[in-house]
C-alpha cells in the first residue's frame, strides 16, 4: 500500500457542500457552503437560541431540561448533515461545552444526537476563527483591525491585520454569563447596569492596555449581540452605520428608564434576544469605555464562516496547525533533522500496521507525524524525564488550530514516547482516541528507539507485524547480532510495553 504523508491527507472535497456548526453558550449555529469560482457561497444557515449556559450550575453541572432542548437541536442539525461526507463537516463547541462537567456525559450525548464528532476548541481557539471569519467578510486592506465579538459566555478580542491576528483573548463575560448574574429578576436599574459595567471592566483590566493601544484603525463587530444592537441604534436613528458610543449610551439609558428588557418597547428587538440583552448590553459599553472605542462596524461573519475557511485552508494545504508545529519547532529549538528522521520511519510503520490496528484513517498519519515532529520539545526544560516537560508544555499552549481532544492526544503520545509506558494518561483521554493513541504512541516509540544514535546514516526500516496486542519487528539478517546497544534497548522496550499489556517480539 502507498505510504501517505501528512501533506497527502485527504480533507473537504470542496467540490462538495462544506458545513461547520458552531455550538455556543447562547445559540447553536449551522452552515452549509460550497465553494465555487473561488468564492464562498452559503447555500443554507440554521440557528436556535438554546441557551446552554443558562443550565450551567455553579458547579458546572448541566441542567436536564437545557440539556433535553440542546440535543433536540442537535437531531434537527443533524438531518441536514446527513447528505455530507463526515470530512466536509465541522463541528465545535465553545465556553460552556469546555466547562461542563463529565459527570454529565453530555459531550457523548451530544456527539450521539449529532452523529459526528465534536471538538472543544479553547477561548484562543476561537478568538482566531472569529478573526478568520470576519476578515474574509471585509474588503482587501492592511489596516490594523481590533475584532470584538461577544458570545453567551465568553468575549473574544483580536488585533489583526489581513487574515492573520496578531493578538488574541478570550475573556470570561458573555450576554447569558452577565445576565444571569446580574439581570436574573428581569430587572434593570442604573444600579445594576453600574455593577454589570463594572465586573467587565474588571475582565478587561488584565488586557486594557494591550487593546487600547493597540495601533487599531478599524473596530468591528460579530455575532448575535452586536449586531442585535447595531440594528437597533440604526432602527432608532441613533446611528447611520455601525454602533457609536452616543448610540450606545442612548440605548442603555432607554433600557434603565424601561425598567425591564419586557417593557422596552423597540423595533427589531426580538423575543428571543431579550433575556440576554441587558447583559449583552453591559458588556459592549464596558468595552467601548475601557477599550477606548468610538464607532464598531458590524459584521455578518463570526465564527461559524471561520471554521468553513479553516476548512477550506487545510484542503488547500494552509493547516493552521501545520505552522503551529513548526513555529513550535523554532521556539524550543528541536533538532529538526532528527524529528524528521523519526517522523518518516514512524509513519513507515504505521502503513505497515494500520489495516490490522484499524487506523486506515488519514487523520492518524497527522497525529503520528505531529508527535514526531515536536517528541523533544522538553529538552529545552531539562533532559531528565524530558517527556514530562514536553507533554505538559502541549498540554497548556495555545496550539492555534488544535481542538483540545488533538492537544491532550499529541500530549499523550509525547509523555509516553520513552522510558515507562503512562497507560493512565491514555485512559484519561476521550474513549475514541484511548486506543489508537496508545497504538500509534507505540510506533513512535519504536520510531525513536531505531533512531537512538542520532546518526544520519541511512537504517533499516523493520518489517511491522501487528495483531491486537502483539508486536513483531523483523530486522534484516544479522542487523541485531552486529548491533548489541539496539538489542538491549529492544529488550528493555519489550520489558516496557509488556507492563503496558503488549507482548513485543523481535528477530
Amino acid at each position: 500500500m502507498q505510504q501517505i504523508m501528512p501533506e497527502q491527507i485527504p480533507e473537504a472535497n470542496l467540490e462538495e457542500a462544506i458545513a461547520a456548526i458552531d455550538i455556543g453558550s447562547n445559540s447553536f449555529h449551522l452552515i452549509v457552503a460550497r465553494v465555487t469560482g473561488g468564492h464562498l457561497q452559503i447555500i443554507d444557515k440554521m440557528r436556535e437560541m438554546v441557551r446552554l449556559g443558562e443550565g450551567l450550575t455553579t458547579d458546572k453541572r448541566l441542567d436536564p431540561l437545557v440539556a433535553e432542548r440542546a440535543l433536540n437541536c442537535l437531531k434537527r442539525f443533524s438531518q441536514r448533515l446527513r447528505p455530507l461526507p463526515a470530512e466536509n463537516i465541522r463541528v465545535v463547541g465553545t465556553n460552556t461545552m469546555r466547562q461542563i462537567h463529565p459527570a454529565d456525559n453530555f459531550h457523548g450525548l451530544a456527539e450521539k444526537a449529532l452523529l459526528h464528532p465534536i471538538e472543544i476548541i479553547a477561548g484562543r481557539e476561537e478568538a482566531r476563527l472569529v478573526y478568520l471569519g470576519v476578515a474574509h467578510g471585509l474588503a482587501a486592506g492592511d489596516e490594523k483591525r481590533l475584532v470584538v465579538d461577544i458570545g453567551g459566555g465568553s468575549t473574544e478580542l483580536i488585533l489583526g491585520r489581513g487574515y492573520e491576528p496578531d493578538e488574541r483573548e478570550s475573556l470570561h463575560m458573555g450576554c447569558v454569563s452577565i445576565s444571569r448574574r446580574f439581570f436574573a429578576n428581569g430587572k434593570i436599574t442604573a444600579q445594576s447596569m453600574r455593577k454589570a459595567e463594572l465586573a467587565c471592566a474588571l475582565e478587561i483590566r488584565p488586557v486594557r492596555y494591550e487593546f487600547r493601544d493597540g495601533g487599531w484603525s478599524r473596530v468591528i463587530g460579530s455575532s448575535g449581540t452586536i449586531k442585535s444592537i447595531g440594528n437597533l441604534v440604526m432602527e432608532q436613528g441613533w446611528s447611520e452605520s455601525g454602533i457609536t458610543r452616543n448610540s450606545l449610551e442612548r440605548l442603555s439609558r432607554r433600557l434603565i428608564d424601561a425598567g425591564s428588557v419586557d417593557k422596552l418597547s423597540l423595533k427589531g428587538l426580538t423575543e428571543e434576544r431579550k433575556p440576554v440583552f441587558a447583559g449583552g448590553l453591559a458588556v459592549l459599553s464596558a468595552l467601548f469605555e475601557h477599550i477606548g472605542i468610538e464607532r464598531m462596524e458590524v459584521s455578518s461573519e463570526a465564527l461559524r464562516e471561520g471554521l468553513i475557511y479553516d476548512m477550506i485552508g487545510r484542503s488547500r494545504h494552509e493547516d493552521a496547525r501545520e505552522l503551529t508545529l513548526k513555529t513550535l519547532q523554532r521556539r524550543y529549538n528541536v533538532d529538526k533533522a532528527q524529528a524528521d528522521r523519526v517522523e518518516t520511519t514512524a509513519l513507515a510503520l504505521l502503513n505497515q500496521a494500520e489495516r490490522p490496528w484499524n487506523l486506515d484513517n488519514p487523520r492518524y498519519y497527522a497525529m503520528l507525524a505531529w508527535a514526531a515532529r515536536v517528541h523533544e520539545i522538553g529538552l529545552t526544560v531539562s533532559h531528565s524525564q524530558f517527556q514530562k516537560h514536553g507533554a505538559y508544555l502541549l498540554e497548556n499552549s495555545d496550539l492555534s488550530g488544535f481542538s483540545r481532544q488533538e492537544q491532550r492526544a499529541l500530549s499523550a503520545m509525547v509523555r509516553g514516547h520513552r522510558r515507562k509506558f503512562p497507560s493512565t494518561v491514555f485512559d484519561n483521554l476521550p474513549s475514541d482516541l484511548v486506543t489508537c493513541t496508545k497504538r500509534l504512541c507505540i510506533l513512535l516509540r519504536l520510531s525513536v528507539l531505531n533512531h537512538r544514535a542520532r546518526s544520519s546514516a541511512a537504517r533499516p526500516i523493520p518489517r511491522l507485524e501487528v495483531e491486537e496486542k502483539r508486536i513483531s519487528l523483523v530486522c534484516p539478517e544479522g542487523w541485531i547480532k552486529h548491533h548489541p546497544l539496539t538489542r538491549a534497548e529492544l529488550q528493555q522496550e519489550s520489558q516496557y510495553l509488556e507492563s503496558a499489556g503488549y507482548l513485543l517480539r523481535f528477530s
